[in-house]
């Protein structure tokens, strides 16, 4: 076994692989870049080396510089992780010229099961069932076109290289296929630097299914069992299970002989994924794909197994023989895990930003995480900031439990997708273990959207009621206080500045506090009972709510809800920074923070509704910002490369129904 193990990503994966490699008595060393010099994986880590700005391909996804960090510290070893160079052929034939221990499969492995026309070609030969598709040479749109009207409509269009989503394009009606191969073709080429796509015949109602598998040099070839991770958004994951639910015994031993079946063909000796589409009604299952990495959702295996994945990765990369047998590796209960990203649910999941102000977790929960109190999510990277994975005895145990820690889990700083991941949860679908690919289409068609909650008032109680510093015998009666007539209470009107109509008004009784807000008038009991804990009394119910007050903003977190909001008093109102982010249909703006990619206009060009004038990409997502309305390019305020704020003027136009 080697000594020391170099972590080549950053995150919540570098954090876990370290907690085991610690575990194993191996020297850890980080890599980061300059937006991660604070970051957790970095405090860990026994030794950090610093690889260059903060974007990905000038720092994570240099194989040079990983070379270099190995080189300087002496590293026997090199761990990927997942996503940047885990499957990049480069760095594996980096460690092989250095001699260093690379921990992943063989090489030809990775090539052939990295691009999917040659990973289908083998699986074909392996005997692994397959969706009718096209996969040729000929990589003409033409063909593609032609292709996809023989296979017969709806069709995918899918990247060859890489994985994630990217380069993914479902197709259902034969005007918008040019469109879609186009578009996957270009984000193949900026996600993967290979433009090269297969048509795929498009499975509508499917489950997305994967088994693990892991290997060694000395031929083993197990196999995990199954996860399902049908709940996704954009192809990108968001619940995963294992067990899967709902599947006949013989299609779990086909599915685990197919995946043991691609393992042997190709001489597979580490820890991979084989991915299956599986259509519910027949359960009939085909090739999707083989990541030859460790997965994001490794841990639900790990839970049900009672195995540690990364250090059995390890072991066989250190060239030992695996010492479990099939027969000993059992399935027990349920595991089910949850991907928290950085995202506002509520609006479409639309990236956020920040720095984490307050971060604790259910202690019945595991929790894989790379942040903590005073991490910053920044717009370099994935927003994924934490999985949590529970396990029980059978699914429903699993499910409730899961639920119940995402009610309880407090972040502040960030907009994260906490409460949406409870109320998928919570469908009757996947209560049942019906889910497919579509089950967020089919549970909100329009959107996942909150449930109302007055977050105003529970924000403005919580400022009423802080404990203030009291210098002198006139502050200790309330900054806040306003007399009115003889016998009257004092009360004080709050509003956020940017909701100015939206008014909580607060007066203090006998009774309590008397709260008038959205039309409805209330009278709470409240008080702070800890240093982020709100007590709520009202009619004689009590509920805890989080409060973190960070300078004049509020941050809450609820059971059913989290909110943040600036607060000021009526009075205070005109000193109040405005929203000045415009939403004029003549401009076009940044709705985040990112980098502009692409400009598909120039001054003067005649644009139509719903034409797409610019392109941004913020935490790896592609963002199409299209016009609202006709009209003419008068202005452009940006550049391609520019990196830009929320609320930047990108594009100006003059309406065409402007002129008339």
């Amino acid at each position: 076994m080697f000594d020391s193990l170099l972590i080549a990503n950053r995150g919540e994966i570098a954090c876990r692989i370290m907690r085991t490699a610690r575990k194993m008595g191996l020297r850890t060393i980080a890599v980061y870049s300059d937006a991660d010099a604070a970051a957790l994986h970095v405090q860990m880590a026994d030794h950090a080396v610093h690889i260059g700005p903060a974007p990905a391909a000038e720092s994570y996804l240099r194989t040079d510089r990983i070379l270099d960090a190995a080189r300087m510290t002496g590293a026997e070893a090199i761990h990927p992780g997942y996503g940047f160079l885990s499957e990049q052929a480069d760095l594996v034939h980096g460690c092989s010229k250095l001699g260093i221990t690379w921990v992943g499969p063989h090489i030809d492995a990775i090539r052939s099961m990295g691009s999917k026309i040659e990973a289908k070609k083998i699986a074909l030969e392996a005997g692994v069932p397959c969706i009718p598709g096209y996969s040729g040479e000929d990589q003409s749109d033409a063909a593609l076109v032609a292709a996809a009207h023989e296979i017969g409509f709806p069709v995918m269009v899918k990247a060859s290289a890489g994985g994630g989503g990217k380069g993914m394009r479902a197709v259902f009606d034969p005007i918008d296929l040019e469109a879609a191969i186009r578009a996957a073709r270009t984000e193949a080429t900026r996600s993967f630097g290979d433009g090269r796509l297969l048509i795929e015949k498009l499975i509508e109602n499917p489950r997305h299914i994967e088994v693990q598998l892991l290997g060694d040099t000395h031929g083993s070839m197990l196999h995990f069992f199954e996860r399902d991770c049908s709940v996704q958004r954009n192809h990108q994951k968001i619940l995963e299970e294992a067990p899967a639910p709902n599947l006949r015994q013989e299609t779990r031993a086909a599915l685990y002989s197919a995946a043991v079946g691609l393992g042997r063909k190709i001489g597979y000796d580490s820890t991979g994924t084989v991915e299956f589409i599986l259509d519910d009604e027949t359960e009939g299952f085909y090739f999707l794909e083989m990541n030859t990495r460790l997965q994001v959702e490794h841990a639900v295996t790990e839970e049900i197994c009672g195995v540690d994945l990364v250090d059995l990765q390890l072991r066989v990369a250190a060239g030992e023989k695996l010492s479990l047998s099939q027969d000993q590796i059992t399935c027990t209960g349920h595991a089910i895990e949850a991907r928290l990203t950085a995202e506002d649910a509520n609006k479409g999941f639309r990236p956020d930003t920040g720095k984490i102000l307050h971060w604790s977790v259910a202690s019945e929960l595991r929790t894989d995480s790379g942040i903590r109190a005073g991490s910053v999510v920044g717009t370099h990277y994935d927003s994924l900031i934490a999985k949590l994975i529970s396990h029980g005895r059978d699914r429903n145990t699993a499910r409730k439990k899961l639920a119940k820690g995402l009610e309880r889990l407090e972040v502040a700083g960030v907009t994260t997708t906490r409460t949406f991941l409870r109320d998928a949860l919570l469908r009757e679908r996947f209560a049942i273990g019906r889910a497919s690919t579509n089950f967020l289409a089919q549970e909100w068609p329009e959107g996942w959207q909150l449930a109302p909650v007055d977050s105003l008032a529970f924000a403005a109680l919580a400022w009423h009621i802080r404990p203030k510093p009291q210098a002198s015998p006139w502050q200790g009666v309330g900054g806040f206080r306003l007399l009115q007539k003889a016998g009257h209470p004092a009360q004080t009107t709050y509003l956020d500045p940017k909701d100015p109509e939206h008014r909580v008004r607060i007066a203090n009784t006998s009774e309590g506090f008397v709260i008038t807000s959205n039309g409805s008038t209330k009278t709470m009991q409240a008080e702070w009972n800890e240093a982020h804990r709100l007590t709520v009394t009202e009619d004689g119910i009590k509920q805890t709510i989080g409060a973190l007050i960070e300078e004049n903003t509020i941050h809450l977190w609820g059971q059913d809800f989290d909110a943040a909001h600036q607060i000021v008093s009526l009075g205070d109102y005109d000193t109040a920074e405005q929203d000045n982010h415009s939403e004029a249909p003549n401009q076009i703006t940044a709705p985040m923070p990112g980098l502009v990619v692409e400009l598909r206009t120039e001054l003067g060009a005649d644009v139509a509704e719903g034409d797409t004038l610019a392109v941004m990409e913020s935490m790896k997502l592609l963002l199409e910002l299209k016009a609202r309305a006709a009209g003419k390019v008068t202005g452009i305020q940006t550049e391609t490369g520019n990196t830009v704020e929320t609320g930047a003027l990108l594009v100006q136009l003059k309406l065409t129904n402007a002129e008339n």
